[in-house]
């Protein structure tokens, strides 16, 4: 059963440095073109798939990253794109800082490098639409729930 669809991708800058977001958008231009392997980028989180986030976690963007991925359907993907994003990076120590996106959410990808290089970033792209297909197979394979059984 070949449940591969086109993802579309939800890109959020947590508190970096932009270093990782000129990077995302240098995947989006014609000489790296992102988009040949099916994805979109969308600014909606009930459109998205594939939520790749960059930046550290701080006090004030851990809510608006947790009501984010709250609004994306399922199944879902989470990609943690450069150092700051996978750990907090050279910021993790600052007072303000949780620490990476897994702090908040749990993560299916992680792209270190400070900042990530743009192959970098695509071979992540890649394989979270590997793995969201792989859960869209998973989910359509599990039986319907019984509704003799919820109530």
């Amino acid at each position: 059963m070949n449940v591969s669809k086109s993802p579309w991708l939800l890109h959020y800058d947590g508190s970096s440095c932009n270093g990782c977001d000129i990077e995302v958008l240098a995947c989006l231009t014609p000489v790296y073109d992102v988009e040949r392997f099916g994805v979109i980028n969308t600014g909606n989180p009930k459109h998205a798939d594939i939520f790749l986030i960059t930046g550290g976690i701080n006090h004030q963007n851990a809510q608006v990253v947790r009501q984010i991925y709250n609004q994306m359907p399922n199944p879902k993907v989470v990609v943690a794109v450069g150092i700051c994003a996978c750990n907090g990076g050279i910021f993790k120590e600052c007072y303000n800082i949780q620490g990476g996106v897994d702090t908040v959410l749990p993560v299916d990808i992680y792209v270190p490098g400070c900042a990530a290089r743009p192959e970098a970033i695509m071979d992540g792209v890649v394989k979270a639409v590997a793995l969201l297909d792989q859960k869209r197979k998973t989910a359509a394979e599990q039986p319907a729930p019984d509704p003799k059984e919820a109530g």
